[in-house]
């Protein structure tokens, strides 16, 4: 298994507040109604994303947004390459998705299979009246045509590079690196 090392860190905990305060309010600016506003979050660090994302909005306009927990695992096309057995977690999306204006969020856009995973994953819930994608890091090198609408900041990486994004809900930390594979 290949180890990785530091080269830099790419947002402090500081940093990662400011940029989700700014995609809050553009989020604010480019939804109609915020009575069908929805966010899904992509299991693991695409929900503590959606939350944070969530009370936010709620501090600034005083009305609470639906989150819901989407776990992609079974809809991955490299389900076999992952693992011989997919570890399944749960989705828990507690509200109906049918008619919602839906912001799909996920840490890092990289090849966009993870998003195309989720997109069939969401559709098996209903039919929501719209699908915006937000992404904290995106990081290029498209496999698929998706885009993110709601971007937190483009970093340009090379094939031996990773974004690793840590969160307090999650890892303890609370930080954007961006690590190089060793072989």
């Amino acid at each position: 298994m290949p180890t990785t090392r530091e080269k830099s860190q790419l947002m402090s905990a500081s940093e990662i507040d400011r940029t989700l305060v700014r995609l809050a309010h553009e989020i604010l600016e480019k939804t109609e109604d915020l009575d069908k506003l929805a966010f899904v979050g992509i299991r693991r660090r695409g929900v503590p994303l959606a939350q944070r994302l969530a009370a936010k909005i709620e501090a600034l306009e005083n009305r609470k947004i639906p989150v819901g927990i989407l776990d992609i695992n079974l809809y991955r096309d490299d389900l076999s390459t992952v693992s011989n057995q997919p570890v399944v977690n749960s989705t828990d999306i507690p509200f109906p998705v049918k008619g919602r204006d839906i912001i799909l969020t996920d840490d890092v856009l990289y090849t966009g299979r993870t998003i195309r995973a989720a997109l069939d994953a969401l559709f098996d819930h209903g039919r929501p009246s719209r699908v915006q994608l937000l992404a904290l890091i995106d990081r290029g090198h498209r496999e698929l045509p998706i885009a993110a609408r709601y971007v937190g900041r483009h970093v340009q990486t090379t094939g031996q590079e990773i974004i690793e994004v840590k969160f307090q809900e999650i890892d303890g930390v609370e930080k954007v690196l961006l690590v190089e594979r060793v072989d």
